[in-house]
């Protein structure tokens, strides 16, 4: 197949970034520069790695998986079924970490998945160390897998846990921060997703009725391990920002903020300054 008929093909299955998908797709599967690529449009290409890559994507699986891995902030991601593919989005979370983190930090990440928000922060701050909880056995595999490969693995503590659930946290120490891009997307629209979204696991997706399940159970058995001026960074949906911090309020946080992505929809809910007061006070009702 050429780029030019790989485009025609991924045009008319109407798959977004075509061109871009087929560019990429022949640069790793043939080993030819973007620039040979584009500039022989009809040179044919007859790798059978590249023609089942090409049925693979017309099939709508994830162009990350298809390829294995994925650049994320400013490091690369082995990417498979077991994890949510890493988004841009996400590096919202990860900037704002990266700035807020005092020297020396602990940290953890919750629902971790790749792990590329604990790996991308510890890579960018060589002074801090995380702590990552993921459900699955695979996918804690594969986030561990990608810290070592990103030079942070001595930094990087997997713990196998469901957040879910109160047990897990009797394993973290005191923390200067939490972070998490936990399942969000309310059960009833899942159904509604792209077929490409909906390849990637649904248990990375589900965030209950109203896709706020998580962000309760993480409040309510994360906010007691925060120290005095630690935070939470939480990625959100883009319409839940207001959700995620009355909840914030709700455990005794003082001080909420939604951070913007550069589109302009609210991707990340901070939550800080912590009522210790008033949060004895609730445990004594």
């Amino acid at each position: 197949m050429t780029y030019r008929e790989i485009c025609k093909a991924f045009t008319k299955s109407v798959i977004e970034s075509a061109e871009w998908d087929a560019l990429l797709l022949i640069e790793h599967f043939c080993k030819v520069s973007a620039a040979e690529v584009r500039t022989t449009p009809d040179k044919s290409y007859t790798a059978p790695a590249l023609l089942s890559a090409v049925e693979q994507r017309l099939a709508r699986r994830p162009l990350q998986y298809i390829l294995g891995s994925w650049q994320f902030y400013r490091q690369i991601y082995t990417v498979n079924e077991h994890c949510l593919v890493p988004r841009s989005d996400t590096e919202i979370l990860v900037e704002e970490a990266i700035r807020r983190l005092p020297p020396n930090a602990r940290f953890a990440d919750l629902c971790t998945g790749s792990g590329c928000i604990a790996v991308s922060v510890l890579a960018e701050r060589p002074d801090t160390t995380a702590l990552a909880v993921e459900k699955f056995p695979e996918t804690l595999s594969l986030a561990k897998k990608n810290a070592l490969q990103n030079g942070v693995g001595e930094r990087f503590t997997p713990l196998l846990g469901d957040v879910l659930t109160k047990d897990v946290y009797r394993a973290l120490p005191p923390l200067d921060a939490i972070l998490s891009n936990p399942p969000y997307i309310a059960t009833g629209v899942l159904s509604s997703l792209s077929k490409e979204v909906r390849a990637e696991p649904m248990a990375a997706l589900d965030g209950g009725e109203d896709g706020l399940l998580f962000y309760r159970a993480i409040l309510t058995h994360a906010t007691p391990l925060l120290s005095d001026g630690g935070f939470f960074l939480f990625e959100i949906g883009y319409d839940q920002g207001e959700a995620v911090c009355r909840l914030g309020r709700e455990s005794g946080f003082e001080e909420t903020g939604i951070i913007k992505d550069l589109s302009g929809n609210d991707r990340v809910v901070a939550l800080s300054h912590l009522n210790r007061s008033l949060q004895r006070k609730d445990k004594d009702h």
